[in-house]
């Protein structure tokens, strides 16, 4: 990264989170007696500002600021759901729990930011033994084989349900041991500058429930920044579908398709926006209202991890409030746009066909829910839709209608504040790039035209493209 500054401090990982501060009023009222005492010693600026509320405060957090101004009860509401994703709760055992619910017999995570880091990505393993704590493994058996529909839900482990549990807790049994490896592929720029990628393998091992099965497909997946939620929602659905050319009608190479999933909310088939494959299409089914369901919640939606029984009852008001800041998380505005170096890597990011695909700008159309966020001109870097991606990123499991090749174009925006935010600078969906040129050089499929595109620039312009990705 490039060291630029930021005007906000940003908590180190694990830091407790700043809230808003609202003195009780029982606790001011206990003290009238006092005040009245004193009051002949007191100005009558001192004793009003006794009796007043204490200012709210937004959080300090470089992804934690809502996408308009709040103030009153949305202020309120947004503090408090703030406290519930940031609020570490006590673990809860599953007696008795199926694995056929789709949640696996465990629990993962005491809150969400345990991996969604200051509401950024989270991050692989990157030693020897090291536990992949702000990662998960997305595990189901191979639809074909039972003779599923193209296009179906993946089908939960018959064991392990659909994610592997490795994490310990108490009252809670591990499911097994999960150890990364890295090979390291090498390669050169045309101009002679070396590079290296990093190809992971996983292996599993003291499986508690028996084997995984050689049926079983593993798509490794780290948290996803949870910013932007409420916009990418409000999108129209043919602001998305616009975009899509399933059969690369135009002959640029890109194609992008839309994967249809069946929401499980009201059982409806709709487009999926969210995930790593866009396997969720509403932002419902983000927070904890989902248990009701019997579904993968909080970050199935958004970020392919779980809320699990720690999260707020479903419901409950503080679900309500989670679901509320959720919906009003913001992204972070670009940074250095004058700078000329970003200039000129901005295009150079047209020019190698790049915005085919990470389209800089869309507008979200009406919230009837959410009315503040309605015809929002945004700059998510995404089209949403699903694109191959070539057999070097290929996890080879299907997700409804998304191929084993294919993912949805992950969102750009926040990215050139990944390590101030989360103290690291890894990315793609399994955290194996270890810089954004790593991952450029990752892309394949649709995206090897961009590729070749930038692997053929010079030294100067490779440093313009990635300023530009930093001023994201």
């Amino acid at each position: 990264m490039s060291g630029r500054s930021y005007s906000r401090r940003q908590r180190a990982p694990g830091d407790a989170p700043r809230r808003g501060r609202v003195l009780p009023w029982a606790r001011r009222l206990a003290g009238a007696g006092l005040v009245v005492t004193l009051a002949g010693c007191a100005t009558y600026q001192d004793i009003v500002s006794f009796f007043l509320p204490a200012p709210a405060e937004l959080p300090d957090g470089l992804f934690e600021q809502p996408v308009v101004p709040l103030r009153g009860d949305a202020l309120a509401r947004f503090l408090a759901g703030h406290e519930a994703f940031h609020e570490a709760r006590a673990a809860a055992s599953e007696p008795g729990r199926e694995p056929e619910d789709g949640r696996g017999r465990q629990a993962d995570a005491r809150a969400c930011a345990a991996c969604h880091v200051n509401n950024g990505r989270g991050r692989p393993p990157q030693q020897a033994g090291e536990r992949p704590d702000t990662m998960i493994l997305r595990i189901s058996q191979d639809a074909r084989e039972a003779g599923a529909a193209p296009g179906a839900a993946p089908r939960p482990h018959p064991r392990y349900g659909r994610q592997f549990d490795y994490h310990p807790g108490p009252g809670a049994r591990v499911e097994g041991r999960v150890t990364v490896t890295y090979r390291e592929l090498r390669g050169r720029f045309p101009d002679g500058e070396d590079y290296a990628l990093r190809l992971p393998s996983y292996r599993f091992s003291e499986l508690a429930f028996g084997p995984l099965g050689e049926d079983t497909l593993v798509s490794p997946r780290i948290a996803p920044p949870a910013i932007g939620l409420g916009l990418i929602a409000g999108l129209d659905e043919k602001a998305i579908l616009a975009r899509a050319d399933p059969d690369d009608a135009d002959g640029d190479g890109v194609s992008g398709r839309a994967n249809y999933v069946t929401d499980p909310l009201d059982g409806e088939i709709k487009l999926g926006r969210f995930g790593w494959k866009a396997g969720a299409a509403s932002l419902g089914r983000r927070t904890a209202t989902s248990e009701a369901a019997g579904t993968d919640s909080c970050a199935d939606v958004a970020c392919d991890a779980r809320a699990h029984d720690r999260g707020p009852a479903p419901g409950s008001a503080e679900s309500e409030d989670l679901a509320y800041y959720l919906w009003l998380l913001g992204a972070p505005t670009r940074r250095d746009v004058e700078d000329p170096q970003v200039i000129r890597g901005e295009a150079l990011f047209a020019a190698a066909g790049c915005g085919r695909c990470h389209l800089p700008s869309m507008v979200s159309g009406a919230h009837p829910d959410q009315p503040m966020l309605s015809y929002k001109l945004f700059h998510p870097y995404s089209d949403f839709l699903l694109h191959d991606m070539g057999k070097g990123l290929a996890d080879g499991r299907p997700d409804f209608k998304a191929s084993g090749r294919e993912w949805r174009t992950p969102p750009l925006w926040g990215i050139g504040l990944t390590e101030p935010v989360g103290r690291h600078a890894f990315f793609l969906h399994d955290g194996r790039a270890r810089g954004l040129m790593e991952a450029i050089l990752w892309h394949g499929g649709e995206a090897s035209s961009a590729r070749k595109n930038v692997r053929a620039m010079d030294k100067e312009d490779r440093a313009a493209l990635i300023a530009f990705l930093e001023s994201l």
